[in-house]
């Protein structure tokens, strides 16, 4: 039997998802109805024909920041950072059960051992997952303190050798200014490494955005609350914004 035509225009991807994406706008916790709608777009992406790797955020449970910003010293940022892991992991097993339920195989794979409900996060052993056609749900961040979600979205493209590395966002792409406050603002189509360093925009955190331009990673920002826009962005059609090296 002959396999169908691929449609996607890449053979793996790594999707960054907010924590925050799992509740509706402006609330907290999980909404199971915002989890589905996730699952149904993951899975049409994956069905185009590359391999899905989804790393997750846990805000809309904890941020470890939340803690540190305050002047309360009782819990120390190390520890509020492993809080801000578990938060990932709860997401990852709503994810899990959401994309289970419509029929496609996943691995919920973690940073920090939890033999319990996932998977250690072994590179190969994910590597082996993709090739088998399962989604993978990549949680607990690297597995230590100081970092963001962020930074474990770029180091998992790397070590994955995905060809792109997609950050989910609620806007349309970067901007030259907040267009909230500048209905103005103009949106980016493409833009290269030293061009977002020069204009200091705001793409993901430093350290992230580094390793990304270290090793010519390329990041798409781009909105996933419109409907079809996984799909979209997976098949290469032209939508939020492109960082490719020069």
């Amino acid at each position: 039997m002959t396999e169908p035509p691929r449609e996607s225009a890449f053979r793996r991807i790594v999707l960054k998802l907010s924590g925050e994406s799992f509740a509706k706008p402006g609330q907290r916790g999980i909404d199971m109805d915002e989890v589905l709608d996730i699952a149904k777009e993951i899975q049409a992406a994956q069905r185009l024909g590359c391999q899905v790797a989804v790393v997750i955020g846990g805000g809309n449970i904890l941020r470890g920041a939340q803690f540190t910003e305050s002047q309360n010293d009782a819990i120390k940022k190390a520890t509020a950072d492993y809080m801000g892991m578990l938060a990932t992991v709860i997401n990852g097993l709503a994810l899990q059960d959401a994309i289970e339920s419509l029929g496609s195989d996943t691995r919920l794979m973690s940073a920090v051992r939890m033999d319990g409900v996932a998977e250690k996060y072994i590179r190969r052993r994910a590597q082996r997952h993709l090739d088998k056609g399962r989604i993978i749900i990549l949680a607990a961040g690297t597995g230590g303190p100081f970092v963001t979600t962020d930074t474990a979205a770029a180091l998992r493209s790397l070590e994955l050798e995905a060809d792109i590395l997609m950050k989910a966002t609620r806007v349309d792409g970067i901007y030259t200014e907040d267009p909230e406050l500048n209905p103005h603002a103009v949106l980016y189509s493409t833009l290269d490494f030293d061009t977002v360093l020069r204009e200091n925009l705001k793409v993901m955190d430093s350290s992230a955005f580094a390793h990304c331009r270290e090793h010519g990673m390329p990041i798409l920002v781009f909105n996933f609350k419109r409907q079809g826009n996984i799909q979209r962005a997976v098949r290469g059609e032209k939508l939020g914004t492109m960082i490719a090296p020069n």
